[in-house]
């Protein structure tokens, strides 16, 4: 007996027939949008930095394609790491030690193979400001990829094994971070996109956030949805609207800490076996809550 179609199936297929039939507009206008759009460089400065507050430091790394690297903003302080250790301070009532790893244009693959290697964590860099500095890695690891991945029209079951290779190698890497993955943005609102490719783009990053949230739960990270309202304030976007504007970055990254510093929001994990007690200091573990 042949198994009835799905409401899912359904879907595939009339996004299928759409594409074909605006297949000629379609390829015009991204080609239009690739040349007209401004070229934003990467944020520039410290790709390390500590806020105020009590010891010992909350360790945050964030990694992933532009939105790490903090294109849209002058420095990193001012992007998605800055305010986001910022907004971790706010909430867990204690200094966060940030790092990032961004790479413009990277797609998870690209990260796999060439952030992941390359993101030490925080063996160095902090024993100045009385920090751990004896390679501990980070507690929490925020993730931001999927963009470059959606424009080069990535398979969404190729997606699907990226996104498990990626959490899978960063749980290995770093065995007691909690490890959540910045939810794809709402693309159909982007100014910088016209009409009928924004549709199709955001109909197809919508299906790659489905499955990044089933991903991610699968093994045992967390999934934090893009507020699509960020989408509705032209001041959020960059001038290439495409990138969020440094107001944007803030928006956002006060949006991720309320998410991962709130208990009922994401249940604790079993934790992997701990290092020595003697060997590094108090610190947070799943989930991230403040101080009482």
């Amino acid at each position: 007996m042949k198994r009835p179609f799905s409401f899912a199936h359904v879907t595939r297929i009339a996004q299928s027939t759409m594409f074909l039939l605006l297949a000629p507009i379609l390829l015009v206008q991204a080609r239009r949008t690739a040349r007209n759009t401004p070229r934003l460089d990467p944020a520039t400065g410290a790709e390390t930095g500590v806020t105020t507050g009590t010891a010992p430091a909350f360790r945050l790394l964030v990694i992933g394609e532009s939105t790490a690297a903090g294109v849209g903003a002058s420095a990193h302080a001012e992007a998605l790491p800055g305010f986001l250790a910022d907004a971790l301070r706010h909430h867990l009532r204690r200094s966060v030690a940030w790092s990032v790893n961004g790479k413009n244009g990277a797609t998870v693959r690209r990260v796999i193979t060439d952030l992941v290697p390359a993101s030490n964590g925080f063996s160095n860099g902090f024993s100045s400001n009385g920090f751990s500095s004896n390679g501990f890695g980070p507690d929490l690891v925020v993730v931001t990829v999927g963009i470059n991945d959606l424009i080069r029209r990535r398979p969404l079951k190729r997606w699907a094994a990226d996104l498990s290779e990626l959490i899978t190698a960063l749980r290995g890497r770093y065995h007691h971070a909690s490890v959540v993955v910045a939810g794809m943005p709402p693309v159909h609102r982007f100014p910088a996109i016209p009409q009928p490719l924004r549709m199709m783009l955001g109909a197809q990053a919508r299906a790659m956030d489905r499955i990044m949230q089933e991903v991610t739960h699968a093994h045992g990270a967390y999934h934090v949805p893009m507020d699509e309202g960020m989408a509705r304030d032209r001041r959020l976007f960059a001038s290439d609207g495409f990138h969020p504007s440094p107001a944007g970055y803030r928006v956002w990254a006060r949006d991720l800490a309320l998410a991962v510093s709130s208990p009922a929001a994401y249940p604790p994990w079993p934790p992997a076996p701990w290092p020595p007690r003697s060997t590094w200091p108090p610190r947070h573990v799943h989930p991230v809550r403040s101080a009482s």
